[in-house]
């Protein structure tokens, strides 16, 4: 067993659930919300991640077929518009050192939101990527 961030640093533990707060607040489409944690989570290999948020997903009504199909979104026609545009600008941001976020997919994702919604669907991303980098190097286990 590793180490316990939640026990060991509670204040810097309270303030990424400040963050879930914050978003879970945002008026972001739940569903939506749970597509960026998945693929972030896919890309950044978080077995507990992505366990939690297909969970959530599936308990609000995402299909089980989108669920096993997001990794290859791209190949499919089961996400609107304004998904693909934020699904590729989590890819981006998740794989920031691939040579940053380009302008087309941050200016693609923007034209599909308000900037309320683009502040928030950044801070998700933002987001799980630390959640995952936790879960990751603590190696929490599965629930």
């Amino acid at each position: 067993m590793r180490i316990n961030i939640s026990k060991v640093a509670p204040q810097a533990y309270d303030a990424i659930l400040g963050l879930e707060k914050y978003l879970s607040g945002s008026g972001l489409d739940k569903k939506l919300f749970e597509l960026i944690k998945i693929r972030a989570s896919q890309i950044n290999g978080c077995a507990y991640c992505i366990n939690m948020h297909v969970r959530d997903a599936q308990k609000i009504g995402e299909t089980s077929q989108r669920l096993f199909l997001l990794d290859v979104w791209r190949e499919t026609d089961l996400f609107s518009e304004k998904e693909r545009a934020v699904l590729a600008l989590t890819e981006a941001i998740t794989l920031i050192t691939n040579g940053h976020v380009q302008d087309e997919i941050y200016n693609e994702a923007a034209s599909k939101m308000t900037e309320q919604e683009l502040a928030a669907v950044i801070m998700s991303i933002v987001t799980i990527n630390a959640w995952n980098r936790i879960a990751i190097t603590s190696r929490t286990p599965l629930d």
